[in-house]
């Protein structure tokens, strides 16, 4: 049952990326295999310029290794990993960089440095964390929010979730979204309070005149297969046509993304939003391309 597919970077993030060339970005505790060989990929696609922060000694090893020079770009040499996350948030808080790439750091240690508020990285949404989900090179891209930073968001967090998806939905060319939000049933019922949150949210949206059309509850057949809804008869712009899931929970957003990279060889580009800079954060299995896509999708987030 699992894919054996080749995962590959979606044409349509590239294209965007692209637009905007040569991004400073740390990348926090550099030094490993898999992160530099995507950082090497978006250095040859002329997105990004490198500020590798780590093991000196690592970081010029694994260049040789990948028989990279680096030799143009800054090293800050830095052995402990906690540190290199210090160092990336105070370059970012000093506008000495725009994208902020998780390296082989331990995630909740880069982003409890972020969260600091003395750098001043924070917005005026939540952070959350958006995957766009491609399986072929030319795909129109599923986004899925949120499956990786809040864990059990209430209806205000899910506002700022809802807000973030809107802003990057737009910047890949997706003028007006149409986000269905997701529960286990399209009933509303007080036994399912996801579908509560859901109506919620529809109601919400609605009020506040945001540029996307949003419905929910919605069951996951329902927001993408326009035959299930038929038969249901659930008529609104949003159900089988679904651009956005917005997930009631992590666990929700992070299995429908596991199952996807897994049973169907899908490209999980993953970046957290809602900040003063974009952050990439990958799974230490993540493949190259997949580590590529993530940081187009940072590229493309930037105002």
């Amino acid at each position: 049952m699992l894919s054996n597919k080749e995962i590959v970077c979606p044409n349509n993030l590239l294209d965007e990326a692209h637009k905007k060339k040569g991004v400073k970005v740390a990348v926090v505790n550099a030094g490993k295999p898999l992160p530099m060989l995507s950082v090497q990929d978006a250095v040859n696609e002329n997105l990004i310029e490198p500020i590798f922060i780590g093991d000196k000694k690592e970081i010029l090893k694994c260049a040789e290794d990948l028989k990279w020079d680096i030799s143009d770009f800054e090293i800050i040499h830095e052995p402990i990993e906690n540190n290199t996350a210090k160092i990336a948030a105070k370059l970012a808080s000093a506008d000495k960089v725009k994208i902020i790439v998780k390296g082989h750091i331990h995630t909740d240690i880069l982003m409890k440095e972020i969260l600091k508020r003395e750098y001043n990285l924070l917005g005026k949404t939540r952070l959350s964390h958006i995957w766009h989900m491609t399986v072929k090179k030319d795909d129109k891209p599923l986004i899925i929010t949120d499956g990786a930073l809040n864990v059990l968001p209430n209806i205000k967090t899910k506002m700022h979730i809802l807000k973030n998806v809107i802003n990057f939905s737009n910047r890949i060319g997706i003028s007006r979204p149409k986000v269905a939000v997701l529960s286990a049933t399209e009933e509303i019922l007080d036994s399912v309070p996801s579908s509560l949150d859901a109506a919620e949210l529809t109601k919400l949206a609605k009020e506040e005149n945001l540029e996307a059309d949003v419905f929910g509850p919605l069951a996951f057949d329902n927001c993408v297969s326009k035959k299930s809804a038929v038969i249901k008869g659930i008529k609104n712009s949003v159900a089988g046509v679904a651009d956005v899931l917005l997930v009631p929970s992590v666990e929700t957003g992070n299995s429908l993304v596991k199952l996807m990279i897994y049973f169907m060889g899908a490209c999980a580009a993953g970046v957290v939003v809602g900040g003063k800079v974009p952050v990439v954060i990958t799974s230490r299995s993540d493949e190259a391309q997949a580590r590529l896509a993530s940081i187009a999708a940072a590229v493309v987030a930037l105002d």
